[in-house]
């Protein structure tokens, strides 16, 4: 037998040894949103998305405490299906030309029930830094063919007058944008591979 063929013969037969793991996760932006919803009129809500943002996981399943998150959104990309409304948000509430982006610096991660997480981190918004803590789910780890994926959801609440967005208009008696804001962080994340 040629050795060539032996040698190829061989590498077939001898298992592939799986990737070790980096447990270090880039946001797949299609398969993920940063979402919000607030108030209009104290009767309804009005709900919008940033399209354009960041987010880099570290995230060991069997360490969960040991986890930090670093997400950077851009705030001209935010959208609500209306272009007055969404010129309006970037001008007269996140100020886009000054503040370009909102970031968010997880401190401290915390397991509060098998599939649940409480993340504390700073949240900075149009200049000011202010702490806030996410709820998340931890949807889970799955592995394809192409690499691990990982998938969480995480909600909060912030008050907007707290980042200076102090902006308030009535309509007939009603505050039109209420103070309270609903933030939802879809993620899913493949795992990033090991740098060489």
């Amino acid at each position: 037998m040629q050795p060539i063929l032996l040698l190829a013969l061989l590498q077939a037969a001898t298992p592939s040894t799986p990737p070790t793991p980096t447990n270090r996760w880039s946001a797949d932006p299609a398969h993920s949103a940063v979402a919000f919803r607030v108030r209009h009129l104290g009767i309804t809500w009005v709900n919008g998305t940033f399209g354009q943002w960041t987010a880099e996981l570290n995230y060991d399943p069997s360490k969960p405490e040991a986890a930090s998150v670093t997400a950077h959104i851009q705030t001209a990309s935010v959208t609500t299906g209306t272009d007055r409304r969404d010129n309006d948000l970037r001008q007269n509430y996140l100020a886009v030309d000054s503040f370009p982006e909102i970031t968010f610096v997880s401190k401290r991660v915390e397991k509060v029930a098998p599939d649940k997480l409480r993340i504390s981190g700073d949240l900075t918004m149009r200049g000011v830094t202010r702490p806030v803590v996410l709820d998340a789910d931890i949807g889970g780890v799955l592995t394809t063919a192409r690499g691990r994926r990982v998938a969480f959801s995480a909600t909060t609440t912030i008050k907007r007058q707290d980042y200076g967005i102090t902006r308030n208009g009535f309509m007939e008696g009603a505050q039109i944008v209420g103070d309270e804001v609903r933030i939802t962080i879809d993620v899913e994340a493949p795992e990033r591979a090991t740098t060489p």
